[in-house]
């Protein structure tokens, strides 16, 4: 069963198709946010996608795509750390449902995709940073944060135009409008 669920998460066409209903999917989900949505959830939703954006921020401050060994920032921490703000980012949005069965199915099928897509990922940087790249996965976790490191100096890293250069600027800019949008919906439209 489980070597069907990863054969799915992996499959090309299947990943294409994705790709290309992606905008649909997010317009169905703002539709269903439209109508499900209450503003008693606004606050706590957004505290949880912030955190979650936070994390995002702090990596793309971090980050050096395809150039360099990253082992500097969140990235100290764990290997993953763009994956794990993309999860409280979207879990946020998730909750404005308050339906756990859903937050639940929203989790499962996160870690699907965050274990595949990183597991391509990571053979990729491998082949791409060699050596280097193996001694940093042995020293860092995949996915959850090693907290024992959090004094370490390289921690502190973040750099305004490594966040730029990365666009972190417009993620951050999008989530602030779109809880914006529903903010002002939810509170003075409905």
């Amino acid at each position: 069963m489980l070597d069907a669920i990863h054969g799915f998460f992996n499959h090309p066409v299947a990943r294409k198709i994705f790709l290309r209903l992606r905008y649909v999917l997010v317009l169905a989900v703002l539709l269903l946010l439209a109508r499900y949505a209450e503003a008693s959830r606004l606050l706590p939703a957004f505290l949880v996608s912030l955190f979650g954006e936070a994390i995002q921020l702090w990596s793309f401050a971090s980050l050096v795509k395809n150039e360099q060994l990253t082992a500097r920032g969140p990235y100290v921490l764990v290997r993953n750390p763009m994956y794990l703000g993309r999860f409280f980012l979207i879990l946020g949005v998730v909750l404005l449902f308050g339906n756990e069965y859903l937050t639940a199915v929203y989790v499962v099928i996160y870690y699907f995709y965050m274990v595949n897509r990183v597991g391509r990922e990571e053979k990729r940087l491998a082949s791409l940073l060699g050596e280097p790249y193996q001694q940093y996965c042995d020293r860092v976790n995949r996915f959850l944060p090693s907290l024992g490191k959090l004094f370490d100096p390289a921690v502190r890293y973040f750099n305004w135009s490594v966040l730029y250069r990365n666009n972190g600027h417009w993620n951050f800019l999008a989530m602030l409008l779109f809880y914006g949008i529903l903010a002002e919906y939810l509170l003075y439209f409905r």
